[in-house]
C-alpha cells in the first residue's frame, strides 16, 4: 500500500527532540496510509522510543509538525493522544492482574449513565472491541493475572481499541509470544488493517516485520535512513540500513570444540511446573531450550542455579563439591544465571555501571570493609570497551541505558565473576538486531573459551542458528534432545506442543 494512493493518515515531519545535550531526534518524517501496517525499524537508541513518546503525547516535539487525517496534531498528553485517535501498547503490559478482563479494558473508560456505572453498556462495548480481535468469548469475569501472557497481550490491545483509535502503536508486542501466539495476534492485526486502523509496528524480529507489515522506515541516530515497500526489500539491505554496515550472517558461528562434560542435571523435577528433565553440557557448547512459554524452561534454569528447590533428582557441576543448595553457592562453583527479567531481577536499574559488573564478587574490590572505587570503576571500563557498551561511563546509572547495552552489562557481570557455566534466559529478548549479532558473537567467544552456555530463546531461527544442541520441554519435561541438524521449526513445535511427545519421550529413554 502506497501512502501517495490514499490520504495520509498520520505524517511527520522534521521531528526534533533534545534531552539537555543528547540530540535523540535529528528531523525524522514519517508517512503512513489508512489501514496500512508500518514497520518502525532501528537498533537500540535509535529514537524509536523518544518518537513513539512524542506522537503518543508523553513528549513535546522541539520542531517538527505532525498531522492526523490532514489535520495538525499536537497532543498535550497520552489521553489527550487517544482522544484524538492515537493509542499506543508499550512492550511492559500495564494491566491490572487483579481486577477481570472487563476492568481491565473499561478502566477509566466506563460507560456511565445518571452518574452510575451502565454495567451493561460497559459490557457490550468489552465484548465489542474484543470481537475485533476475534477473541469475543473470553471470559471476561476472570482476572487478568490468571490468564497467558498472549491473552493479556489482547487484553491490552481491546482496551487501546475502546477508543477506537485511527492510528494504534505496538511496542514490542511479541516479544514474550511464542510462534502460536504470534499468529494469533498476526490475525488480530489483520482484522484491525481490514477495519482501516493503521499501525505503527516495532520490532527487533526482521522476519516478523516482513510477514505483518506493508511498508518500513529505519532510523538511526535520530534520523530517517530509509523506508519503502517491505515485500521489495531485502533483509540484508534493511540490516544495512540499521547498523550502518553489511551483515552478512545474522548468526555468525566461532569454531568451538566440545569438551568434557560441565553440568549433568538427572531427573530433576521441581514444583509446580518442572516435572522431569535429564541434560549434560559439554565444555564448549551452546545448549538451546525451547518450548512454549510455561513449559517449564525458565523452571529448569532457575532449578539448575539453585533458585528453586530441587524436590527430585540431582543437579551435578563436575569438578565442583556436591550439594550446593543456594545462588551464592552456585556462583562459588563457577554457575552464573541471566534472569529474563533484567528490569526486576537482573540488574539494579538505579545503580552504576560499575556495580552492577561487580556485584556478585565485591569483596575483591574491597579492602577492611571499604570499596575501592577506582578499581571498581577501572574493571567496569574494561568490560565496556571488551563488549562495545555505549554509555557515558563506568559511573553511569544502568537504568539510563538501552535495553541491548543493559544485557551486555548483566553478562558482563558473568565474566567478570568468571563464570564456566552460563545459564542465559532469553538473552536477546526486546533488543536490536545489531546488539543480538554481538551478543551471538559473545556468546560463540564464550564456547571457544570452553565455556558452556546454555540458552533459553522463544525465537525459533534463534535457536536454530545459534545452538550446537536443542532440548525441547512440553508441560514441564524435556521431551527430547537432539543435536541441532535434527530440529526444524516445524519439528521443535511438533514437540513442544505434545504431538508426538510418546515418541520424543521414548526416545529419551
Amino acid at each position: 500500500m502506497s501512502p501517495s494512493a490514499t490520504p495520509a493518515a498520520l505524517r511527520l515531519a522534521g521531528i526534533q527532540k533534545s534531552f539537555g545535550a543528547t540530540r535523540a531526534l535529528r528531523g525524522v518524517s514519517l508517512t503512513i496510509a489508512p489501514g496500512e501496517v508500518h514497520a518502525l525499524i532501528g537498533e537500540n537508541g535509535a529514537g524509536k522510543s523518544t518518537l513513539m513518546k512524542v506522537l503518543s503525547g508523553a513528549h513535546a516535539a522541539d520542531a517538527g509538525t505532525m498531522e492526523l487525517s490532514g489535520q495538525p496534531y499536537a497532543p498535550t498528553d497520552p489521553h489527550d493522544a487517544r482522544l484524538k485517535g492515537v493509542a499506543m501498547i508499550y512492550q511492559e503490559l500495564n494491566l491490572a492482574l487483579h481486577l477481570t478482563a472487563q476492568e481491565n479494558i473499561l478502566l477509566g473508560a466506563e460507560s456511565a449513565r445518571g452518574g452510575w456505572i451502565d454495567r451493561a453498556d460497559s459490557r457490550t462495548r468489552a465484548r465489542a472491541a474484543l470481537a475485533q480481535l476475534g477473541h469475543e468469548s473470553l471470559d471476561l469475569d476472570r482476572p487478568a493475572g490468571t490468564f497467558s501472557i498472549a491473552t493479556q497481550q489482547i487484553i491490552e490491545i481491546a482496551r487501546a481499541l475502546l477508543t477506537k483509535p485511527r492510528v494504534l502503536i505496538m511496542d514490542e508486542p511479541t516479544s514474550s509470544l511464542t510462534s502460536a501466539d504470534t499468529e494469533r495476534l498476526f490475525s488480530a492485526i489483520d482484522r484491525l488493517r481490514a477495519q482501516g486502523v493503521s499501525i505503527i509496528y516495532i520490532s527487533h524480529f526482521l522476519e516478523e516485520c516482513r510477514r505483518i507489515a506493508d511498508r518500513f522506515t529505519v532510523l538511526k541516530d535520530g534520523e530517517t535512513v530509509g523506508s519503502g515497500e517491505m515485500k521489495e526489500a531485502s533483509l540484508d539491505h534493511i540490516v544495512t540500513l540499521m547498523t550502518g554496515r553489511e551483515v552478512k550472517d545474522l548468526y555468525p558461528r566461532t569454531p568451538h570444540a566440545l569438551g568434557a562434560v560441565l553440568l549433568d542435571v538427572k531427573e530433576v523435577a521441581s514444583a509446580p511446573r518442572l516435572r522431569r528433565a535429564t541434560l549434560q553440557v559439554r565444555a564448549g557448547e551452546i545448549f538451546g531450550l525451547a518450548g512454549l512459554i510455561g513449559a517449564g524452561r525458565t523452571d529448569l534454569l532457575r532449578t539448575i542455579f539453585a533458585l528453586d528447590e530441587v524436590d527430585a533428582g540431582e543437579v551435578v557441576v563436575v569438578g565442583s563439591a556436591a550439594g550446593a543448595s543456594s545462588p551464592r553457592a552456585r556462583w562459588a562453583q563457577g554457575v552464573g544465571f541471566l534472569s529474563e527479567n533484567r528490569k526486576e531481577e537482573g540488574l539494579m536499574l538505579t545503580q552504576s555501571i560499575a556495580d552492577n559488573i561487580t556485584l556478585t564478587k565485591q569483596e575483591a574490590f574491597s579492602r577492611f570493609g571499604i570499596l575501592n572505587g577506582g578499581r571498581q570503576r577501572e574493571t567496569a571500563n574494561r568490560w565496556i570497551a571488551e563488549l562495545n557498551v555505549k554509555c557515558g561511563g563506568a559511573t553511569q546509572a544502568i537504568g539510563q541505558l538501552s535495553g541491548g547495552n543493559q544485557q551486555k552489562v548483566a553478562i558482563a557481570r558473568l565474566l567478570e565473576h568468571p563464570a564456566r557455566i552460563f545459564l542465559l534466559d532469553e538473552p536477546t529478548r526486546g533488543i536490536d538486531v545489531g546488539s543480538k549479532a554481538q551478543i551471538y558473537e559473545l556468546i560463540g567467544r564464550l564456547a571457544a573459551a570452553g565455556k558452556a552456555v546454555v540458552v533459553i530463546s522463544s525465537y525459533l531461527p534463534e535457536v536454530l542458528g545459534l545452538c550446537d544442541t536443542i532440548g525441547v520441554m512440553c508441560r514441564g519435561e524435556l521431551a527430547a534432545v537432539r543435536p541441532r541438524a535434527q530440529w526444524s521449526e516445524a519439528e521443535i513445535m511438533r514437540v513442544a506442543t505434545g504431538s508426538n511427545a510418546a515418541a520424543a519421550k521414548a526416545e529419551n529413554e
